[in-house]
């Protein structure tokens, strides 16, 4: 794809000033869009929008599809009807410059279950029909994600909830317990599901103010994604995992001139010669639901499509592990075929060989 020369800012929503601690997608969002179109510039570049797991880092989200509740705006729940005015009348005082995840997240967990009691009471037509037809074209993702953060709830003493620290018949996804757990959970699922629906609905609305405006939202797509995400736990098969459930090689970089031990992030290396069988479904879903979200794609750790270093996950640091060559053009040519023209941003740091140049130059990226 080509580029136009432009300029923009790199900032996460969650940046943003609110009265709740934490930026969101209300007003202070559109303020920020109106400022990008003052000062002339055409690009928004934000990281990844996930609901974040390990760390509240958005590079460790429990999903590669869903958004992040905490991004929701409750004062627009307010005025569009879907949150009593009531609610958010006192709002604690939060700090204002860093965030409070821990209190965040319960004071905001709490917001969302107000506000998707009121729904159910009082959610007109337009609102449910508007639910109803968002369920039934995620689902595909929506209803794997649901029913992994209401089991993660559920099972939240025991190891943190880790998905394969759970019962077996259900951390193996049999049948069975499939149902019985989406019977057992099915109030907490609709609470997902239900969140899921607002952040989509306020992050499309303040995209498509900005595109109106001539500004480009740039999205972000880390390489891998958490080991303990619905993703995993959904597609065990896609991944180098032991018969446990736990990841049998994982991701990194080898030493360098900045680490003597390199960097062992810990994510699960894909299984790619399963995810070619497959056609590499999985990465045109994930690559079309960021583009979704964002107008460019930016992918993290560009070169791992090309070589990656594997580490034996019993290994506790990147010092022992090798470079496999990775999926290279096939699973870029399979993405273009169903999707068409890529818009995506190849980062390029790190040791940068001729083939990944290659690659790159290969989609115009």
């Amino acid at each position: 794809m080509d580029f136009e020369r432009s300029a923009g800012v790199l900032l996460h929503p969650t940046s943003l000033p609110s009265r709740y601690g934490i930026g969101d997608l209300g007003d202070s969002a559109y303020q920020f869009v109106d400022f990008l179109v003052d000062a002339r510039q055409q690009l928004w570049q934000i990281l990844p929008l996930g609901p974040t797991g390990y760390g509240d880092s958005p590079y460790q989200c429990f999903s590669a599809f869903a958004g992040n509740p905490l991004l929701i705006s409750p004062d627009r729940l307010v005025a569009e009807g879907i949150l009593p005015a009531e609610a958010v009348a006192e709002v604690p005082p939060f700090p204002s410059v860093v965030v409070d995840f821990g209190t965040i997240i319960d004071y905001k967990r709490d917001l969302m279950r107000q506000a998707y009691r009121h729904f159910l009471a009082e959610g007109d037509t337009d609102q449910r029909a508007a639910y109803d037809e968002f369920c039934a074209n995620t689902a595909y993702w929506l209803d794997d994600f649901a029913l992994f953060m209401a089991l993660k709830e559920h099972h939240k003493d025991q190891d943190g909830g880790v998905w394969n620290t759970w019962p077996k018949p259900i951390a193996k996804r049999q049948v069975r317990a499939m149902k019985q757990w989406a019977d057992e959970l099915v109030d907490e699922i609709g609470l997902h599901k239900f969140q899921q629906f607002l952040f989509y609905k306020q992050w499309l609305e303040l995209k498509a103010y900005a595109n109106e405006r001539g500004i480009r939202i740039i999205g972000d797509i880390p390489i891998f994604v958490a080991y303990d995400s619905a993703d995993v736990w959904s597609h065990p098969d896609l991944f180098h995992l032991k018969k446990d459930g736990s990841p049998a090689l994982v991701a990194g970089v080898p030493p360098d001139y900045f680490s003597a031990t390199g960097q062992r992030w810990g994510n699960p290396l894909y299984d790619w010669d399963k995810m070619d069988a497959d056609g590499y479904s999985w990465w045109i879903q994930r690559i079309h639901m960021n583009l979704v979200q964002a107008d460019i794609a930016r992918i993290d750790h560009f070169r791992g499509f090309e070589a990656y270093w594997e580490i034996p996950a019993e290994e506790p640091t990147a010092v022992v592990g090798r470079w496999v060559k990775g999926p290279d053009a096939a699973v870029f040519e399979a993405i273009q075929n169903k999707l068409g023209d890529l818009p995506i941003i190849a980062e390029d740091l790190g040791v940068i060989t001729p083939e990944v140049e290659a690659l790159r130059d290969r989609f115009n990226f």
